[in-house]
């Protein structure tokens, strides 16, 4: 099989990528040699500290060493380096269409694909496995798991592919990201966030232990609604369309707008899903330094 060249990264992003990790904020219970610092129980590769002791752990854990000094039961407690499983999640969906005026040949789906093509990287840099997920109205497409080289040309030859098409497919469509995402994987999703069952989705997984993000990609022109003549605004997805004169809308659809963000960011955060917004006029490493960068992904 001919696999295509992967998806070019800016090289001002790729090197930026080299300071940024795939570290989930839950520990990892993943079996190998990988670049995440998890604490774990028992013997590990490094010693990280003591804690006292708990029910439940091994008597072998104890140090009788220090326990002989301070008559007291403590734990040695080591950095377990364990790889992650990675997923992404990109919807692909009629919107995903959209681009600015200021740049019409680059689509959010352009922009997510490479947003993607930026964490297969992290993955691959760090020797984890990664997959890649995307939905859009003919329902599923997936590229299981796997880690190397040829891996991301999997996934790159997937995105390459990708078209925006339809809503967001049905529940009962959705079972290969049940079947594929296990409990202490990490997914991130990328997309608008405006499809409510998409949020669901992520709530529901996230309830289920797996370790989920959202990076939000946004048009400049949705955040500026630069608009200030009569124009058509068309729904891609729906096919609904409002006439309007930009000049007149354009302070209650920021005020709509900042309001519905908030109340999505609320909803991701009740839910333990971490939440970062990236723009199309934007570098494409700047939602992922603000999860994976340092202090990221609270």
């Amino acid at each position: 099989m001919t696999l295509h060249a992967p998806i070019a990264i800016p090289a001002d992003v790729r090197s930026r990528l080299k300071a940024l990790r795939l570290l989930p904020r839950r520990a990892r219970g993943a079996h190998g040699i990988g670049q995440h610092a998890s604490r774990s129980r028992g013997a590990g590769l490094e010693f990280a500290q003591y804690r006292a002791y708990e029910p439940g752990d091994e008597l072998r854990q104890i140090d009788w060493k220090l326990y002989a000094r301070s008559d007291r039961f403590f734990v040695r407690e080591s950095e377990r380096e364990s790889p992650i499983t990675s997923w992404v999640l990109v919807d692909a969906s009629a919107s995903a269409a959209q681009h600015d005026r200021a740049r019409p040949d680059w689509s959010r789906l352009d922009h997510a694909c490479a947003t993607a093509a930026c964490l297969v990287e992290l993955a691959l840099q760090q020797g984890d496995r990664f997959g890649v997920i995307a939905v859009n109205g003919h329902g599923v497409q997936l590229i299981p798991a796997g880690s190397g080289p040829r891996q991301r040309d999997r996934v790159h030859l997937l995105l390459r592919q990708l078209q925006a098409h339809g809503g967001w497919p049905p529940a009962d469509k959705l079972r290969p990201v049940w079947e594929r995402v296990q409990p202490g994987d990490l997914l991130v999703a990328l997309g608008d966030g405006f499809d409510a069952a998409g949020t669901v989705l992520l709530e529901r997984l996230a309830a289920a232990r797996r370790e989920v993000m959202q990076v939000q990609l946004l048009g400049a022109d949705e955040r500026d609604f630069p608009f200030t003549d009569g124009h058509r605004f068309r729904d891609p997805e729906t096919g609904e369309e409002l006439l309007g004169d930009g000049r007149a809308i354009r302070a209650d659809y920021l005020v709509r707008f900042a309001q519905a963000q908030r109340e999505l960011q609320a909803r991701l955060h009740a839910s333990g899903i971490a939440h970062a917004v990236g723009y199309l006029d934007q570098p494409l490493d700047a939602p992922l330094r603000q999860l994976f960068g340092a202090g990221g992904g609270a």
